[in-house]
């Protein structure tokens, strides 16, 4: 039998993919059948995962995955944006030369990837650059928190990663952000994460004034 740790890893990994879609019901039987898990463990897994934000525990009706609004998203990114602000600031404080490189590089190809429309390489690097500042800035709570709420803002990321343009007007941000760590200027980099993440709270908005049509 599966460890409860590996089940919820498992099936977080499996709906954070969008194996399994909003709102859809989550059979206990069929789940630990599936995944090798006593109905205790999948349980288990599914109380954390509920803890997350990920699936809801509905009484006399079981578990489903739960469907995150545009509104809940802003309020979600909100939240991030003080945080990836703060992670920022103390990667300005502490990256090293080596690091610091390794920044630049990653800018260098981000810009190459929107030049060449290499849309999900640019994703990626995205993802990779946001990584690499949660290591550099060693902030534990910081990271577990931006871990939860990037869980529950997937699917909206990947409605963003749609919108046509959107790179274009994300890499100068990025690079701002770049270049303020790199430099070590603690407050500019503040300030450029969070301009950042607010073109992304102005995005979602756009979002749900044409969901509310």
């Amino acid at each position: 039998m599966a460890e409860n740790n590996d089940i919820r890893r498992r099936l977080r990994d499996d709906i954070l993919r969008g194996d399994y879609a909003p709102r859809q019901r989550l059979i206990e039987a069929d789940l630990a059948k599936q995944y090798g898990a006593s109905r205790f463990a999948l349980r288990n897994a599914l109380i954390q995962l509920e803890a997350e934000g990920l699936v809801e525990l509905q009484p006399n009706r079981g578990a489903r995955v739960r469907e995150i609004t545009v509104q809940e998203a802003i309020e979600i990114t909100e939240i991030r944006q003080s945080i990836e602000a703060l992670v920022a600031a103390r990667a300005a404080q502490r990256a090293t030369p080596e690091q610091v490189e390794t920044l630049r590089g990653i800018g260098r190809d981000m810009r190459a990837a929107v030049e060449g429309n290499e849309l999900m390489g640019y994703s990626d690097l995205n993802v990779t650059l946001h990584s690499l500042l949660r290591e550099i800035a060693q902030h534990g709570a910081a990271e577990r928190m931006l871990s939860q709420l990037h869980g529950q803002m997937v699917r909206h990321q990947f409605r963003l990663f749609l919108v046509p343009g959107r790179p274009s007007t994300s890499l100068p941000e990025h690079l701002a952000i770049i270049d303020a760590v790199c430099a070590g200027d603690v407050e500019a980099s503040r300030s450029a994460m969070a301009a950042h993440v607010g073109s992304v709270i102005e995005t979602l908005e756009q979002f749900a004034r044409v969901d509310a049509r």
